[in-house]
């Protein structure tokens, strides 16, 4: 993909979607293909689902017809017929479909990741917008170094640190589950520090040029508020690089969303993919895969839309 900021140079935006949507697709299909043969290294699932002490006879008609006996290939022809009919399989522990379980999860995911970057983004707006029009004075400093910081923080230490604060010295908090708000509070502590400190750099970063730009200086000679200078003029024009780091640490979150939902016990795809990796639960695995990729796919593809509504001289060819 090539970004042109030339308006003489406008690209075909169908050419666009249709290259963005193969490019996903053949993603996706790269994915799906990995996963599946790697889920297939944990072992037979009958040794899972059976008694220890089950006849090695029932263990064999068990895996022979479920499938489990066939090479990994016939097993792959099989589950890419089934998967171009929209059928995902079916959850033989719930003996429910294993699409209707992924979904079930996802909400809670997505709701926490969202709340998540939602909060990243305006911390890391304000900060960073109100260190550059300063540079290098004691707010800067200050706030380059906690953003220096939280970006070096790991999202698992962090999780790991703050139940044994937060939850077990302070008892402030709870240490696990969704029944109240305060549930929700050190999850999203964790998620968002570390993005928060990576885009409030940028954001820092982006502003000192704008602000330094001739537009700026104009909209200064003219009386402009310098509230309205930094957070409509400057910020619109900063924020191009800001939403490319963005995108980054938005799909990067699904990583961490993981870590957390397994810490903080959060009822979460995250959770119920480790879940069934431990229970052998091929079909699950595989849909939540493909749900987490479809949302990561569209959020992308929904930030490289945002590019043209941020700077109209945009074009994708």
């Amino acid at each position: 993909m090539r970004r042109q900021t030339s308006s003489k140079q406008g690209g075909n935006v169908s050419t666009y979607l249709i290259r963005r949507i193969l490019y996903s697709g053949i993603s996706l299909a790269g994915l799906i293909i990995l996963v599946f043969f790697l889920a297939r290294l944990t072992g037979n699932p009958a040794d899972v689902y059976l008694p220890a002490d089950t006849p090695q006879d029932v263990r064999q008609e068990f895996s022979q017809s479920h499938g489990f006996n066939d090479p990994a290939l016939v097993q792959f022809e099989r589950y890419v017929v089934d998967l171009a009919h929209l059928d995902l399989g079916e959850s033989l522990r719930q003996q429910r479909p294993a699409l209707s379980i992924v979904m079930e999860a996802f909400p809670t995911t997505l709701m926490l990741s969202a709340l998540a970057m939602t909060l990243v983004m305006i911390v890391s707006i304000a900060a960073g917008s109100l260190a550059a029009r300063r540079p290098n004075g004691v707010f800067d400093r200050v706030v380059s170094l906690i953003a220096l910081t939280s970006a070096s923080v790991p999202n698992f230490w962090l999780a790991i640190v703050s139940v044994l604060i937060f939850s077990v010295g302070l008892r402030w908090l709870p240490t696990s589950g969704t029944g109240g708000v305060s549930h929700w509070v050190l999850p999203l502590l964790v998620l968002t520090v570390r993005p928060c400190g990576i885009i409030a750099q940028v954001v820092r970063s982006s502003m000192i040029d704008a602000l330094s730009s001739a537009y700026v200086k104009t909209a200064r000679a003219k009386g402009v508020r310098k509230s309205a200078i930094i957070f409509v003029h400057a910020l619109r024009n900063a924020m191009l690089p800001v939403m490319t780091v963005a995108g980054d640490q938005a799909a990067g979150m699904i990583n961490g969303v993981v870590i957390v939902e397994i810490i903080f016990g959060f009822p979460g795809i995250g959770k119920l993919m480790m879940d069934s990796i431990a229970n052998r639960e091929f079909v699950i695995v595989q849909a939540a895969v493909i749900v987490v990729a479809l949302a990561i796919f569209l959020m992308n593809f929904l930030i490289d839309l945002t590019y043209v509504m941020l700077d109209p001289r945009i074009r994708y060819s």
